[in-house]
This record gives structure tokens, sequence and C-alpha cells, in this order.
């Protein structure tokens, strides 16, 4: 989270899982006529809902992963079908403007997985944990404190 800005609070993240539980229920209806959107699997992994609740960004992953693009352009196009939705199924004052975006969470956390799994961070570890035992700070798996306290 950037610095200075608050969490979100309990109501935006209630009202973002709510949205999120009613666009997927829709989605996975595929009642759409949109060529991008027919016969896709699509994952709606989060609803970020701004504080006034007016705005609100859906992250997506296509099932089995594939080309993002095309499919945030269909969901783009049927964004009023979906906000209608939305406003025939959660109880809101006014239904938010949605965003999509894809979800890099995925990617981000392969990618991360990875660097971890290389001979050299791997090369890396073993050494420092080498050093620490030589150093006779041997740290307990369970508590976390040194052998020593």
């Amino acid at each position: 989270m950037p610095r200075g800005q608050k969490p979100p609070s309990q109501r935006q993240l209630r009202v973002g899982e709510e949205l999120r539980h009613t666009l997927a229920n829709v989605i996975e209806r595929g009642d759409f006529r949109d060529p991008d959107l027919v016969g896709r699997g699509i994952t709606v992994t989060e609803v970020r809902v701004s504080p006034d609740l007016k705005n609100a960004t859906v992250f997506v992953v296509p099932l089995g992963g594939g080309d993002v693009a095309p499919l945030l352009a269909g969901l783009k196009r049927a964004k009023a079908y979906l906000r209608h939705e939305i406003a025939t199924k959660v109880q809101l004052r006014a239904v938010p403007e949605l965003r999509f975006q894809p979800d890099t969470t995925f990617d981000e956390a392969s990618r991360l997985d990875s660097l971890l799994r290389s001979p050299d961070v791997r090369r890396d570890l073993e050494a420092d944990d080498a050093r620490e035992v030589e150093d006779g700070r041997a740290v307990d798996a369970e508590d976390g404190r040194d052998d020593g306290e």
C-alpha cells in the first residue's frame, strides 16, 4: 500500500466481496454475445471499491491463462450489462462504475517462486545458514528466537 494511503474500510471490503461474488456468478452463467467473452472461462480474483463506493476496479484473469487483452476489451463492452445485473442483485444506493484490470499476482508469485528456486539464490541462502551456525546463532524454527535465549 502506498505511503499516506488509508487501508480500505470494512464497508469497502464487504461491498467489494459482494460485487466479486455477483460478477463471478453473472460471468459463470455466460449470457454474453460478445465474441471475446463467449465460451471463455474468466476468474474474478478481487474487486477494490473506492471509499465513496462509486468506483470499483475488477481484477480478472483468464481461466487457464492466455491473452488478457481481448478479455478486457470484451468486459469493457459488456460493462453496461454487468452494471445492470449488479443493480438487480446487490442492494446499493448507486451501482459503482466498473474498471477492469488484469490480475498479475499469479504471474508475480510464479516469478518470485522461480527466483527463490534458482541455484544462485539457493547457494546464497545455504551460505547464510552456514554462517549463522558458525556464529552460534542457530535460530529455533518454532519460536524464531536464538538458541542462546
